[in-house]
């Protein structure tokens, strides 16, 4: 079973978590996975993407312990790039990485079964990624999520402006392919354009920043210039490099 559902109405893509008997868990085939899906997104004619998990039990409930991944993959802005609208539509839990993922995109609708937290302060550990989150709602709301770990149900995630939109229970991919929908009609230079407004405007903590350049060292030292450069030196000549 594939780890992830893809599907396109009109200029529409709708992204599914396909593991609902492991609650949507993030393993490390689906982060990479997601990745490659929002980086295909992107370079696509698609003009919005809705991220959402199978079934009603859970968008996701975050790093599944089993198979650790790189959860920070799947995070727009961390993991990929993209300067088209990403809205989540959230049903049941929705915790650690999973919520980060959800703090990351532009838009959010939830179910009102959804709720969300942030439990590694819990468990001893955290990416750092998660300061990001001081950054969208008021400092001590997120201080009160990042800290004490405990589960903020739907309702209260709207009054303190983590979501957008809360929508009856098996509604929430609906509502947000309706949003979708209508993004899709607007002007998509524009819409780039705010987006990238947006995220020069958007403080980067260090751990942001951290991952954005071991990415970037990572893709040189993949590169088929690294290789063509050591086996010019290995084979004393010029290289000739491609820019690759």
């Amino acid at each position: 079973m594939s780890t992830i559902q893809i599907t396109d109405t009109g200029k529409v893509r709708l992204i599914t978590i396909n593991r609902p008997e492991k609650l949507n868990a993030i393993d490390a085939q689906t982060a990479l996975d997601l990745q490659a899906a929002f980086v295909a997104f992107e370079a696509s004619d698609q003009r919005v993407a809705v991220l959402t998990g199978a079934g009603e039990k859970a968008f996701s409930t975050g790093a599944d312990i089993k198979d650790p991944p790189e959860i920070w993959r799947i995070m727009p802005n961390v993991g990929f790039v993209s300067e088209k609208p990403v809205i989540c539509a959230v049903a049941g839990h929705c915790i650690g990485g999973a919520l980060m993922t959800m703090v990351m995109s532009d838009l959010c609708i939830a179910s009102e079964t959804a709720s969300f937290s942030y439990p590694e302060a819990r468990v001893g550990v955290t990416g750092g990624v998660a300061a990001a989150l001081a950054t969208r709602i008021p400092h001590k709301i997120a201080m009160e999520i990042l800290f004490m770990g405990g589960r903020i149900p739907a309702q209260r995630a709207l009054e303190i402006g983590l979501i957008n939109r809360v929508v009856p229970e098996g509604k929430q991919v609906e509502a947000a392919l309706e949003m979708a929908a209508e993004l899709a009609g607007a002007a998509p230079m524009v819409l780039r354009t705010i987006k990238r407004f947006v995220a020069r405007t958007m403080p980067r903590g260090p751990s942001e920043l951290m991952l954005e350049a071991q990415q970037e060292i990572s893709a040189i030292f993949a590169s088929q210039d690294k290789r063509e450069g050591e086996m010019a030196f290995a084979e004393r000549r010029a290289p000739q490099f491609t820019g690759s």
